[in-house]
């Protein structure tokens, strides 16, 4: 097996548009994190941390687990979110702030694969890794931002991180996502499967009675 790159942070427009759909990489450099309460706040409010967004321009999607030590904080996990829920406001979010990587859990939806196409930026997903390894990836923990307002799990936190992954390009800057594709591959084969195995084509592998 090749060695995985690692990629500078912030990744630039050039190195976005190099980066191969289903490549495995690791970053090193500065990111943020946040979840619902910054994406809501970010387009509805107009409300931002005041972070230079050229300089610090990875967001990653996380609610970390933080315990304060002596004067700052450790990270005790930090294990990605599902991306996908933040796809309502997530197109205006990269435009906005111009964002070239995201880092998540499962993958995004077409907007936001076009908001990326337009910035050229990318969205990382994480593969067989827990919060545990990553957090022993965490160079520092700068500052934070928003805690007393919205908590640790909500807050803006600035961290520098050194090898962090591995995770793989699931959307890449032009636009193509690597899990719709392979959806798109899979399927006669399913529809086959299911012939072969005399499962109807309306056949429903769970139901749930809500009554």
């Amino acid at each position: 097996m090749s060695e995985i790159p690692d990629i500078k942070l912030p990744i630039s427009p050039e190195t976005a548009r190099s980066l191969k759909l289903g490549q495995m990489l690791t970053v090193s450099g500065m990111l943020f994190t946040g979840r619902s309460r910054f994406h809501i706040r970010a387009i509805e409010d107009n409300i931002l941390p005041p972070i230079d967004f050229e300089k610090i321009n990875c967001f990653f999607h996380v609610g970390p687990v933080m315990k304060p030590v002596n004067d700052g904080w450790q990270v005790v996990s930090i294990e990605p979110t599902s991306s996908i829920r933040f796809e309502r406001y997530s197109p205006d979010v990269i435009r906005k702030l111009k964002l070239r990587t995201l880092i998540g859990k499962t993958t995004m939806g077409h907007e936001t694969a076009q908001a990326l196409k337009d910035v050229g930026g990318v969205h990382l997903t994480k593969i067989g890794i827990c919060g545990n390894q990553l957090s022993q990836q965490i160079k520092k923990v700068h500052t934070v931002h928003f805690l007393d307002e919205l908590g640790k799990t909500e807050a803006t936190w600035i961290m520098e991180v050194e090898k962090f992954g591995p995770f793989f390009v699931d959307i890449d800057a032009q636009g193509h996502n690597y899990f719709q594709q392979m959806n798109t591959e899979i399927a006669p084969k399913i529809a086959q499967a299911c012939k072969d195995l005399d499962i109807p084509e309306n056949f429903k592998y769970t139901q749930v009675n809500i009554d």
